[in-house]
């Protein structure tokens, strides 16, 4: 025979069961609200593309500003087809000289990119991770290209990325007010004008490539 519950057998009832769901329930509420409380208190995370519209994010080496994080990722961006194209320099270049320096920048890119990893990530910046679309096209050029017309367009592509990226370096190292980002661009200035002068050595870099 069904047994059947009355009003005194449900309140008899264990009430275990609810009580663990308003637990779990209590528990989700909390997490949602300590997640919200650590984006609200630790806003020190800039997006990838290093255009996050501006604020300055105080930190205990000085304030970090958009300008300073845009540099970290500029030189990350830069280094992710420029070491790359340099293998290529080693392994297609015609000329001696290029597959020399080819062999000198992908080495001197490999430091410079860690030292900007661990530099993001002591300051907490968001930092891309695969070249952009315009880099894509310039190791796609590079790779259809074979003897002397290979060197002059790696060496007129670097120029010109290196003529770019310079200006953020000095800017960053006279403006930042951030001693872990001003010791971070003179060590990239270091770098960026070594390969400016050794692209410059081949004798092959045109007008069109300064900047």
């Amino acid at each position: 025979m069904r047994n059947s519950y009355g009003a005194a057998e449900l309140r008899r009832l264990p009430r275990f069961g609810l009580r663990r769901g308003r637990g779990l329930l209590l528990l989700a509420v909390a997490a949602v609200v300590a997640a919200a409380l650590a984006v609200l208190l630790n806003p020190r995370v800039a997006p990838a593309n290093g255009v996050d519209k501006g604020a300055t994010i105080p930190s205990k080496w000085g304030p970090l500003s958009a300008q300073d994080r845009l540099l970290l990722v500029k030189v990350r961006q830069a280094g992710l087809w420029e070491m790359p194209a340099s293998q290529m320099a080693v392994q297609r270049g015609a000329s001696p000289r290029v597959r020399e320096i080819g062999k000198i920048i992908n080495q001197e890119h490999m430091q410079l990119d860690a030292d900007t990893r661990t530099t993001a990530q002591q300051l907490g910046v968001s930092l891309p991770a695969i070249p952009n679309g315009t880099q894509r096209s310039y190791l796609r050029e590079l790779a259809g290209l074979n003897g002397k017309a290979f060197d002059t367009d790696y060496v007129f592509r670097m120029r010109s990325a290196h003529g770019q990226v310079l200006p953020f370096a000095a800017k960053a190292r006279v403006q930042s007010q951030n001693t872990i980002v001003r010791a971070y661009a003179e060590r990239g200035m270091r770098f960026v004008l070594h390969h400016i002068q050794l692209l410059e050595s081949t004798g092959l870099v045109t007008k069109s490539a300064l900047h």
